[in-house]
């Protein structure tokens, strides 16, 4: 037997969602079939967003929707996933047609309206919007969630490690850490959003072109020895060259660099405590005339130690930043949720204890304040005429499935993030918990909301 990579692929990537998206489809699909119903006659609308804020955040970034992207234009039942899904007992009772026809010619047709990338949220805002026929929009669940919900996680704890960090480089060092490579990838992509100057992610390099930097591990200085390996690195990479200093003694491991002046980047803390440690390598370095010479700290970093480690003088140059990042180890998980909103032109509700749903189609806006500062979000229906001096945050993406949306460049999302975050008032900025301001419902909305509750209770 081959080993299995277990990699998700173009053969099988709208695969990647749960069982019962499949089986509610096909019963779309049968329903449709013995009631003479067109996927154009059978309309649903969903909407994405997030219940609540996870602990110690302010606010939210959005991220990840361009791979959302990627899945609707190229997801495809492949032969081998139609033969897989004709072997499956539940199925037997849908019609041949459905293995025959109707999957060999899926594309997703979809109306996608979104907030662009990088724009700061607060939970029950929408942040996707998909309509279309309810097969399709129902099979893009999984998909959606599980990308935007990663990246929205890391991207967000990203800028709370960029606030702590202020004008100090930070990197994204948590390939290792992340619960796969391919959340190795999504995490340097969002940290980037997120404020991040790069990653020791060599595939984001590649495909994202976010800028890949590492130098050495502990185990090339036990290979070769401390000065030797110093040496060895030197001679093939020359001002590149960062020195892990924490192997056997920091102090002497700093000594050793000073031998090549201020010819070298700069020298690596991985251990120990980092506060101490980095005045005293930085009073060697000076000492020694290695005035340029970098400081670079790892170690479990979060933005908590950051704060501690810049605000008690530490002079310190970079951090590279991992496990708690790509991990969010402070909470961990977001409960994004993608609800059905409208059917057929009709608004539909879900009133379950502590889930309840904004029925309709809706349109999220923003006011700002006479200094340009995030003043108040505003949720009506879509059908509704906003206020003056507000701005829509949900923008056409998609129409029919085919993209009408110019996608910004990663730098680009980058930098809009940045935008996004200084316009926030300070006090949703700093790293301690405050109450957060409710979404404003509109008034007929709300309207819609409680004759939709009074109908099912």
């Amino acid at each position: 037997m081959e080993p299995n990579s277990c990699f998700i692929n173009e053969d099988n990537v709208i695969l990647s969602t749960d069982f019962y998206q499949i089986s509610m489809c096909a019963a779309y699909f049968q329903y449709n079939l013995e009631n003479g119903i067109a996927d154009q006659n059978d309309i649903s609308t969903f909407e994405l967003f997030v219940r609540n804020l996870p602990d110690y955040r302010n606010f939210l970034i959005f991220a990840g929707l361009e791979q959302v992207i990627h899945y609707i234009q190229n997801a495809r039942f492949t032969p081998r996933v139609i033969e897989y899904l004709k072997g499956r007992q539940m199925l037997k009772n849908i019609d041949e047609s459905f293995f025959d026809e109707y999957l060999p010619n899926f594309k997703f047709n979809l109306d996608v309206w979104a907030m662009p990338e990088g724009t700061v949220f607060f939970p029950n805002e929408p942040l996707v919007r998909v309509t279309g026929p309810t097969f399709h929009a129902q099979l893009l669940e999984t998909y959606i969630l599980s990308v935007v919900n990663y990246q929205i996680i890391v991207a967000s704890k990203a800028a709370r490690i960029r606030k702590a960090a202020q004008d100090k480089l930070v990197l994204e060092f948590g390939t290792r850490r992340a619960h796969s490579p391919q959340a190795g990838i999504y995490a340097a992509r969002a940290s980037y959003i997120g404020g991040f100057d790069g990653t020791s992610n060599v595939v984001s390099d590649l495909e994202l072109g976010i800028e890949a930097s590492g130098t050495m591990a502990h185990s090339f200085i036990e290979k070769f020895g401390e000065m030797e390996s110093f040496e060895i690195f030197y001679k093939y990479y020359g001002e590149n060259t960062i020195n892990l200093i924490d192997t056997y003694d920091i102090a002497e491991g700093t000594l050793k660099s000073t031998k090549f002046g201020n010819n070298i980047l700069g020298v690596r803390i991985d251990s120990g405590d980092l506060i101490k440690e980095t005045k005293r390598v930085r009073k060697i370095l000076d000492d020694n005339g290695c005035d340029e010479v970098k400081i670079v700290l790892s170690s479990n970093l979060d933005e908590y130690k950051i704060e501690e480690i810049l605000g008690k003088g530490a002079p310190a140059d970079a951090f590279g930043v991992g496990t708690e990042l790509v991990t969010s180890s402070d909470d961990p998980k977001l409960s994004a949720v993608y609800k059905l909103m409208e059917h057929n032109g009709e608004p539909k509700i879900k009133i379950s204890e502590g889930k309840k749903t904004y029925p309709g189609r809706k349109q999220l806006y923003r006011r700002f304040d006479r200094n340009g500062k995030y003043k108040e979000d505003l949720l009506m229906l879509e059908d509704e005429e906003p206020p003056e001096n507000v701005y829509p945050l949900l923008v056409p993406i998609m129409k029919n499935g085919k993209l009408i949306y110019d996608l910004p460049s990663l730098d680009e999302i980058r930098v809009y993030c940045k935008e996004n975050i200084e316009k926030l008032p300070e006090k949703y900025r700093q790293l301690k918990q405050i109450k957060v301001q409710k979404v404003h419902i509109s008034e007929k909305l709300e309207r819609l909301m409680d004759s939709l509750i009074s109908k099912y209770e």
